[in-house]
């Protein structure tokens, strides 16, 4: 409670000194107004009984030889007291002229105002300025005994002047003093209220006011002086008993508060635990999702399915990174949109960015930004919405890009990315183990030396092969090729140009085979090239190809073998012309092979019945089987070599 000019103290001083001295100013005013008019009476009582005294002269006995009524101008002349207050004391003529006067001078002169007095009809006093004037008429009864006849009814006037008496002036002097007295009594009183009231009521009220100020500002622990018995001691008391009350109220609430604030983050915890642990368990299903397959199309395909499923990302995409370097659409979704096989260089749209940072790139308005896709004008390839590209690294290897979109705006929240960067890694790791599967069992299934498939993979493929041809009643050729004088070049140039040998030959003849043909490294320098679905003629018009292929070839010279050049000689067997199984199959064209050595070399020889036979072969007719051991075997004999 603000205190200003208009305090309690105040009011109640102007309410109760201000009608007091208003009383007490009307009171002396009454007072004073009554007393004037009772001096005013008794001059004007004063002065008619002085006129009826002078006129009363008039009637006196007058001595013999006197002047004619000489006691008028006796008394009119006396200092007696009864004439000390009479300033103007006339007796006129009725012609208006000044018969007798206190002044002499006057006597026989006109009166100024001899109209007026003479029009007077009867006596009458009145107040003039400081002073009364009666004005009595002379005649009548009084004069009969001088005069006779209607002479005598109007002999005169009589004017008599009073100054103001001095009972009047000691009155007003009285009536001044008492009103300086009561205002200087109304002053001391007031003041008198104005410092009880300052200290009673005001400053007691003002401290109150200043603490009920505190507490309203927030200062509850703030208390009011309580001390005495009066009322405002007892409101104090009361206050303080009200703000011990709020200050439990005010505490309580901080504890409520508190508690609530206490539940509110436990609350928050306890949703972030449930939100992370739906990311751990979305995780522990995308990683055993993932890791149920080593073959990277289907784990593509369980990657998109998952994304699609699990995360609702209604529009997405994986690349990988290709041989080339460029980033290659795997898989999309929707599918049907042919995007597959789109290429993006690094550093092209928001794919190519992450994939060069390394990091995620987010778009959260693809109409400011322009879509990875729009940007190279592909059908299908939304243009709103939002866009989150997450490059999938492992080990610091960078194997291609996942792109999250969806037709909402700024729809992926920070907590979303994160998600989606563990899943991108996860994806990254079940890529890389798919592709170490794939090279192990590329290794597995390959020869290292050349490049072309092993004797595993070979047999595998002709058991395929065989069971193919058997089934649809189609033919299958079987070419087996061999070096010329291989170990004459070891001999010569050593292992390491034998092996360089090996790989051109190979190379030679892989170039020259069709993609539906199997070409696999047999043993040492034997390799056997299947030719599905062709006659033992056309076989044989192949293996001649190849023949001069390898002969022909500028890379294969080689200085100290016959014709300084590498040349190869070649057996070709024939299902189901020559062999009705895969073991008989590969003996022919071994047997024929033999003969092509046996014949000269640089050479191709197709099987004849009776080739098997030959003394000079150590070889029985049953070839290994088809899970041998991959290590080559030893060459067939020394005289093929």
């Amino acid at each position: 409670m603000a205190l200003g000019s208009e305090t309690i103290g105040r009011k109640l001083l102007w309410s109760i000194g201000l009608p007091g001295l208003v009383v007490a100013l009307l009171g002396v005013w009454h007072f004073s107004r009554e007393t004037r008019q009772a001096v005013r009476e008794g001059t004007h009582l004063e002065a008619l009984a002085l006129a009826e005294f002078v006129a009363s002269t008039f009637t006196l006995p007058q001595s013999p030889g006197a002047a004619p009524h000489g006691a008028v101008a006796e008394v009119l002349s006396s200092d007696t007291r009864l004439f000390r207050s009479v300033e103007d004391l006339r007796v006129l003529t009725p012609d208006g002229r000044i018969r007798w006067s206190r002044r002499p001078a006057e006597q026989g002169h006109p009166h100024p105002e001899a109209a007026r007095l003479s029009a007077t009809g009867q006596e009458a006093a009145r107040s003039i300025d400081h002073g009364t004037e009666v004005v009595r008429p002379l005649g009548g009864p009084e004069c009969s005994g001088c005069h006779t006849g209607e002479a005598a009814q109007r002999m005169g006037v009589l004017q008599v002047r009073l100054g103001e008496p001095a009972l009047h002036r000691q009155l007003q002097t009285m009536f001044g003093d008492a009103l300086g007295a009561m205002v200087l009594f109304v002053g001391i009183l007031a003041l008198v209220t104005w410092l009880s009231l300052r200290f009673v009521l005001t400053r007691p009220l003002k401290r109150l006011s200043e603490v009920m100020g505190r507490a309203e500002s927030g200062d509850l622990l703030v208390r009011a002086d309580a001390r005495g018995t009066d009322e405002i001691s007892r409101l104090g008391a009361a206050f303080n008993q009200m703000l011990a009350r709020l200050t439990s109220m005010k505490v309580e609430e901080i504890d409520t508060h508190r508690d609530l604030e206490l539940v509110k983050e436990k609350l928050a915890l306890k949703d972030e635990l449930e939100e992370r642990l739906r990311e751990l368990s979305l995780l522990f299903d995308v990683a055993r999702s993932l890791n149920a397959t080593l073959e990277l199309d289907e784990l593509l395909s369980r990657i998109t399915r998952m994304v699609v499923e699990r995360l609702h990302i209604p529009d997405f995409s994986i690349m990988l990174l290709n041989e080339d370097g460029m980033l290659e659409v795997k898989h999309a979704w929707p599918q049907g949109r042919g995007l597959e096989g789109h290429t993006f260089a690094l550093g092209e749209g928001a794919c190519g960015r992450a994939a060069q940072t390394r990091k995620a790139v987010y778009l959260p308005d693809l109409t400011d930004s322009t879509s990875i896709f729009a940007r190279r004008g592909l059908r299908g390839g939304s243009e709103q919405g939002s866009l989150l590209a997450v490059p999938m690294v492992h080990a610091e290897t960078l194997l291609g890009v996942i792109n999250f979109q969806r037709p909402e705006t700024a729809c992926f929240a920070a907590e979303e990315i994160e998600l989606f960067t563990a899943v991108a890694d996860q994806a990254a790791t079940a890529v890389t183990n798919a592709r170490l599967h794939a090279e192990t069992v590329k290794l597995t299934l390959t020869d290292a030396l050349t490049g072309v498939p092993n004797r595993r993979h070979l047999f595998q493929r002709l058991d395929l092969e065989l069971a193919r041809a058997q089934r649809f009643g189609v033919p299958l050729a079987l070419l087996m090729v061999d070096v010329d004088h291989f170990k004459r070049l070891n001999d010569l140039a050593g292992h390491r140009a034998g092996d360089e040998t090996l790989r051109r030959v190979a190379d030679v003849l892989r170039t020259r085979a069709r993609k539906v043909d199997t070409l696999g490294r047999y043993g040492g320098e034997e390799f056997v090239l299947l030719l599905p679905q062709v006659s033992k003629a056309t076989a044989f018009e192949v293996a001649e190809t190849l023949r001069r292929a390898v002969a022909e070839s500028g890379a294969l010279g080689r200085p100290g073998l016959p014709g300084n050049h590498v040349t190869v000689s070649i057996g070709v067997a024939h299902f189901p012309t020559d062999a009705n199984s895969q073991e008989t199959l590969v003996d022919c064209a071994d047997s024929a092979l033999y003969c092509s050595k046996r014949t000269g070399r640089n050479r191709v020889t197709t099987f004849e019945p009776g080739m098997e036979m030959h003394p000079g072969r150590e070889r029985s007719i049953n070839a290994p089987p088809s899970d041998a051991p991959t290590t080559p075997p030893a060459p067939s004999g020394i005289a093929k070599a």
